[in-house]
Order: C-alpha cells, then sequence, then structure tokens
C-alpha cells in the first residue's frame, strides 16, 4: 500500500474528528487556539496511536490466520465503511462547550475506534506502521484544527441556521 492509499485512508479516518470539531467550533463563542489546539491534539493523537495498537494487536496473531487474513481485512474494512454510513444517516448528537479531559477523551476514543480497526488490517497488508500512524494523525490534526473554526466561523455568520449546517456536515 503507497502514500496516496494510505493518505486516502487517513483522510476517511479523520471525518469523524472533522465532524465533531466542526460541532465544537460551533459550540464556543470565540473559537481560541486552546479550542483549536485541544481538538487537534485529542484527535490527532488519538487517530496516531489507535492504528498502532491495531497493527500490534494484529500482527501478534498474523501467523495463525495469514491464508485468510485478506478476507479479515476486507470484512473489517465493510464493517468500518457500513458503520460510518449508519453514523451518518442516524443524526446528530448534542455536544456540549467543554474541552476538558472528561469530554474530549470519550470523544477522542469513540472517533478513532475504526482506526483501531485500520491498523489491524495494515498488520495483514504489510502496511508500513510509521509511515501509516503519523500520517493518520497529521491529517486529522489539520482537519480537526480547520473543522473549530470553520464550525465557530459559521456559528458567528449564521447562528440560527449553524445546527443546521453542523448536522448537514455529519451526514
Amino acid at each position: 500500500m503507497g502514500f496516496v492509499e494510505i493518505f486516502t485512508i487517513a483522510i476517511a479516518l479523520s471525518m469523524d474528528a472533522f465532524a465533531i470539531a466542526i460541532c465544537k467550533g460551533l459550540s464556543v463563542k470565540k473559537a481560541e487556539i486552546k479550542h483549536i489546539m485541544s481538538a487537534a491534539l485529542w484527535f490527532g493523537g488519538a487517530q496516531a496511536l489507535m492504528p498502532v495498537l491495531g497493527y500490534f494487536f494484529g500482527y501478534s496473531f498474523k501467523g495463525v490466520v495469514e491464508s485468510f487474513d485478506h478476507w479479515i481485512a476486507f470484512v473489517l474494512l465493510t464493517l468500518i465503511g457500513a458503520n460510518m454510513i449508519r453514523e451518518a444517516v442516524k443524526g446528530v448528537e448534542e455536544l456540549n462547550n467543554s474541552f476538558t479531559f472528561k469530554t474530549m477523551l470519550p470523544l477522542a476514543i469513540a472517533s478513532s475506534i475504526d482506526a483501531l480497526t485500520v491498523g489491524v488490517t495494515f498488520a495483514f497488508d504489510n502496511v508500513n506502521i510509521l509511515l501509516a500512524a503519523p500520517l493518520i494523525g497529521v491529517t486529522t490534526f489539520t482537519l480537526s484544527a480547520v473543522g473549530v473554526k470553520l464550525g465557530n466561523r459559521l456559528g458567528e455568520r449564521y447562528s440560527s441556521k449553524a445546527e443546521l449546517v453542523g448536522g448537514i456536515v455529519l451526514i
């Protein structure tokens, strides 16, 4: 798997965090650097860590399932895709304006579970995790920072329609 494929996966994995970051930006009156950096670090860090954990988990039992690992990768990636579609259809959850540890940790974990599963498939496909994990983390960091700012700008300019825009972006 080359750089382009890994970068495409990084963008896809970043979409949950991007959508949550937009909602977090909508939730504050003024998006300060502390809000932007908090979302970017939490989401980017979780998205970089989870594929590594999944990779080592997958690598540990790779020898046992090597003859059918491509089917496992296929099923896992199909389930991730189906889950992303399901989440997009089910609607918007109410987010608060807190950027504390207690709020951000569960959001970061929830938005990066799919990255854990992708890490398992990376082990089966012999993907260079030293390239993939930082690329996924940096991509998510960047899109999360942009998401907070974008959500906040939408909220400033279109306060009554900001929730609607956030819901459309999530879907």
